[in-house]
């Protein structure tokens, strides 16, 4: 299987050995029974195959992780029940008190929330490089660098080539939020980053009806975040919600193409819009990194798109997000239905003010997620709406 489209419905996956279904079926259960002390004692101790309680594996779930290691180009994947327990799992599965994480924003709110109280609350140094440089800010002391290949409001490209080089070159691990792009849109893999991670609450799901996250990369580095994250912390993905996401996968590439459809068309049009001040989307030519985002994202540039109001206040956002009929207002993204935000008020609100104003997070910002909705229908829900502040 070479194409990625055919992968999306194939890999990972099998018909039942026991029933023939196509279909995964949901293995819901606790625990598994291993016929006699000395087979349960080899499971235990590693030294065979098998499963023993679902916190630490489930068929259900090892097929999606499967799916998804395959995708991402990956030797491992592990499954969580969470975007923030697979950004935990790997905080602490990696990293040790001492330790600095350095990262590249602005990012979603919870992440940098998680790492300077979680983190900083553990001994481990947060250090943000957006402004100095990434260069500038490794120390010794550097054990990891974070990037998102979209920056969650603001969608900023970071150029995942540079960053995995120069932090290989000073011994330093990379990980990659794949979020807003999937591996549909770019594979941080391939340019060199150790370790990717989704949470598949958004694209990957896709229905906005299953919660859950993933990292991926070589087994070496697999092993401790599986080792805390389902072994310590029990974080772990259940059946229901690895089926739904095994499902939701099959058509990533179909969506994929229709949210980049539409949130290209959006993003002209508001780009047009007396309203609207700035219009933050890669796949225009005035985006500060539009070269480097044709360079890196393949087959469109995502579904994402934000805006800042001329009337630069959370007023003129409400105005326009109160009247919204198309879009619903709600955090989260990725879905078939368009969804839009007041990251100000909602995703990002867990950071002060003044990490808020440093990012470009105004009172003026809205964040759409495009759906799969023809494109004309929402184009004609912003405009009565932007009418209440022209």
């Amino acid at each position: 299987m070479t194409h990625l489209r055919t992968r999306a419905v194939h890999a990972g996956q099998h018909p039942d050995a026991a029933s023939g279904a196509i279909a995964t079926p949901i293995t819901q259960t606790t625990a598994f029974g291993y016929g006699t002390l000395e087979r349960g004692a080899a499971i235990f101790a590693g030294e065979a195959p098998g499963y023993r309680y679902s916190r630490f594996g489930n068929p259900t779930v090892a097929a999606l992780e499967s799916k998804m290691a395959n995708l991402e180009g990956a030797q491992a994947a592990v499954a969580f029940a969470s975007g923030t327990a697979a950004t935990s799992s790997v905080l602490l599965g990696l990293l040790s008190p001492g330790d600095e994480i350095v990262f590249l924003g602005p990012l979603y709110g919870g992440t940098e929330g998680l790492f300077r109280q979680m983190g900083e609350r553990f001994g481990i140094r947060v250090v943000d490089a957006t402004q100095l440089g990434l260069a500038t800010c490794l120390t010794p002391a550097t054990r990891m660098v974070w990037v998102e290949t979209l920056t969650n409001p603001s969608l900023r490209v970071h150029d995942l080539t540079e960053v995995a080089a120069l932090a290989k070159a000073h011994g330093v691990l990379t990980v990659a939020d794949n979020t807003f792009c999937t591996p549909w849109l770019v594979r941080p893999l391939e340019h060199g980053i150790d370790l990717v991670m989704h949470s598949m609450t958004k694209y990957l799901g896709g229905h906005g009806d299953a919660t859950g996250g993933i990292v991926a990369g070589s087994a070496a580095l697999i092993a401790p975040v599986r080792k805390t994250g389902l072994g310590h912390v029990g974080g772990n993905l259940s059946p229901q919600e690895a089926f739904l996401f095994l499902r939701g996968i099959k058509t990533l590439p179909l969506r994929m193409a229709a949210h980049c459809e539409g949130a290209a068309a959006v993003a002209h049009f508001l780009a047009q819009h007396p309203a609207v001040q700035v219009v933050h989307y890669p796949g225009l030519a005035s985006h500060p990194q539009h070269a480097l985002a044709q360079r890196l994202l393949q087959g469109g540039f995502g579904g994402m798109v934000a805006f800042e109001l001329v009337r630069n206040e959370r007023a003129a956002a409400a105005a326009v997000l109160n009247r919204l009929q198309l879009f619903t207002q709600a955090v989260s993204l990725g879905d078939v239905d368009s969804l839009a935000c007041h990251p100000a008020s909602t995703t990002h609100s867990v950071v002060s003010a003044a990490v808020r104003a440093y990012n470009g997070i105004t009172e003026g910002l809205i964040r759409l997620s495009v759906g799969i909705e023809h494109p004309d229908d929402l184009i004609a829900d912003l405009g009565q709406a932007l009418t209440q502040v022209v």
